[in-house]
């Protein structure tokens, strides 16, 4: 383990981690910090002791509906009270949370319901976000949405209500036995069965869908132990002889989507372990986050490289002061050290890039806070975590310090396996236990990691994971296309693009890359979409026929170069 020498002064790998339940987390913070702000939405705060009442009688309201043990709820949502409250709501319940992401596409989001097995659904009243899963209700399984307002945390929630009616923004929501408001949910005395978990490391708190090479998303089961494992790892890294958080006084600014595993453990469940002001905001925008950064003396911004890049490019960023600042973290893509450079010179804090999975917590590796940095790495191995390199054609065959692999991971965080997947789950894991992760790297001397290229056919677009096979599935459904390779391109900002190398049938009409994108607009999630295309009379393809990517890719290779 080349990497103990590298952590920071105090902080141990063979530190205790300590599990439990989920829920546990909330209680135990509502203890300690129960008149502190929990969480700060569109003005309006929440305690934490406001926040256990809040989780109790959503629980409540649950178990009403049939939620117990075994029964799976889907969370729908951008971030916003309701997350958190429904979140720790079906687990008091003993229910298991299923996420789901407003990005999919309407063939993603059915097939996660049918194949996670949801009956109840948490969404909102917003043009951009019921009419998909009101239209689930008659083509799925799914039985009950539960339906909240913007304005239902606020002091005026009628008067939001109105103004978001007024606007245009809000989906009429039948009055029927399939739709239950959230405040509806919340009415009653606070008082649900409670649930015992008796065993942490195998009772599934989430199930978290991640994409796949081969076809549809498959979920990820995260347990009870994962999560609360993954916290103390986190309490350990920034804890030491120079702690890094002081409980009950920091301010995260959680722009990055809950539904997401980073930053659902990092930004939600951490926060609520430190006793953090969780200041949730639904989306990214620029000029928003760079003033609450400023006014409301953010401390802790957890983030992805196109919001570091785009924050270090604002004219206005040097003219305000961002520096209480005193941890941010990079993850989702490689951060571009250009980027990291400046954050540092404008900010004074340092940016800590680290990896992760959605099948590890979204935790793998960390910068240290004080100690050996290493610009372009993504950090050390987090305690209790141990990393090999096996060879990429045998898995059997680990590979030696300093050399080439594929990166297997193993450690408390690190998931149970592929919800109904038992061959799936069976492929993704070595003899001896370890999570075969598709990535391929080395590590140095000091034990810092370094990802230099993938085994599986993923791009990395804004922090998220985009699989081309998906993509290609759905150009093929075009009636002019005959054969299709999507391919990541260099993007600036984004990281990668995708784009489509097309062969049309004989006879067809020229192609453009907007009619393409408009076709496949109902078919793929936004953060799927082609930013290019190229038409071509044949696509290169291997000597047995299979089409071949790597001459596209060593095509864009030299273009960019010239």
């Amino acid at each position: 383990m080349p990497w103990l020498h590298s952590y920071s002064p105090g902080v141990r790998w063979d530190a205790p981690l300590p599990t439990s339940a989920v829920p546990k987390v909330l209680a135990d913070a509502a203890a300690r910090y129960g008149d502190r702000p929990a969480i700060e939405f569109n003005g309006a705060r929440i305690t934490y002791a406001q926040l256990q009442a809040f989780a109790d009688r959503a629980a409540k309201g649950f178990q009403k509906l049939g939620v117990a043990p075994g029964v799976h709820v889907g969370l729908y949502l951008p971030n916003c009270p309701h997350y958190i409250i429904a979140f720790f709501g079906i687990l008091i319940a003993g229910g298991t949370v299923v996420n789901y992401s407003p990005l999919d596409a309407a063939r993603v989001l059915e097939h996660k319901v049918g194949d996670s097995e949801t009956d109840i659904l948490v969404t909102l009243d917003l043009k951009v976000l019921y009419p998909q899963m009101g239209g689930l209700l008659k083509s799925t399984r799914l039985k009950t949405l539960v339906v909240g307002n913007l304005g239902d945390f606020t002091p005026e929630p009628d008067t939001v209500a109105a103004f978001l009616r007024q606007a245009g923004q809000l989906a009429d929501i039948p009055a029927d036995d399939a739709h239950v408001s959230f405040r509806a949910l919340l009415d009653n005395d606070g008082q649900p069965q409670r649930h015992p978990v008796t065993d942490p490391a195998a009772t599934i708190a989430v199930l978290q869908y991640t994409g796949g090479t081969t076809g549809l998303p498959k979920g990820a089961m995260l347990t009870h132990a994962n999560l609360t494992a993954g916290c103390a790892q986190l309490v350990e890294t920034c804890g030491g002889d120079k702690p890094v958080f002081v409980p009950g006084q920091e301010r995260i600014l959680a722009v990055l989507p809950l539904f997401h595993i980073y930053a659902l453990t990092i930004n939600m469940m951490m926060g609520i372990v430190i006793g953090a002001e969780i200041i949730l905001h639904a989306k990214f925008e620029l000029e928003v986050v760079i003033r609450e950064l400023a006014e409301k003396r953010i401390t802790f911004f957890p983030g992805v490289p196109t919001m570091y890049a785009a924050l270090v490019g604002h004219p206005d960023a040097a003219k305000v002061d961002l520096h209480s600042l005193k941890f941010c973290g990079s993850g989702g893509a490689p951060l571009p050290t250009e980027v990291h450079e400046r954050f540092q010179k404008l900010t004074g804090c340092d940016l800590s890039e680290g990896w992760g999975m959605t099948e590890t917590t979204a935790l793998g590796t960390f910068t240290p806070v004080y100690g050996i940095r290493k610009i372009g790495a993504c950090g050390v191995p987090l305690p209790g975590i141990l990393l090999k390199f096996v060879d990429v054609d045998d898995a059997t065959k680990a590979m030696p310090l300093g050399e080439r692999g594929e990166i297997c991971i193993k450690g408390p965080n690190v998931m149970k396996g592929y919800w109904k997947k038992p061959e799936a789950t069976a492929e993704s894991f070595t003899a001896d236990g370890y999570f075969r992760t598709g990535d391929v790297g080395y590590m140095d001397e000091d034990g810092f990691l370094r990802i230099v290229d993938r085994t599986k056919d993923m791009l990395l677009c804004g922090g998220f994971n985009v699989y081309p096979r998906t993509i290609e599935e759905a150009i093929y459904e075009h009636e002019a296309v005959l054969e299709v390779t999507v391919i990541g391109i260099h993007d600036p900002y984004r990281g990668q693009t995708p784009k489509a190398f097309i062969k049309l049938k004989p006879g067809a009409a020229p192609m453009t890359l907007e009619a393409m994108q408009a076709f496949l607009k109902t078919r793929i999630g936004k953060h799927e979409m082609i930013g290019a295309l190229e038409i071509r009379d044949d696509l290169p393809k291997t000597p047995v026929g299979k089409l071949s990517k790597k001459e596209l890719y060593d095509e864009e290779a030299r273009k960019r170069a010239s």
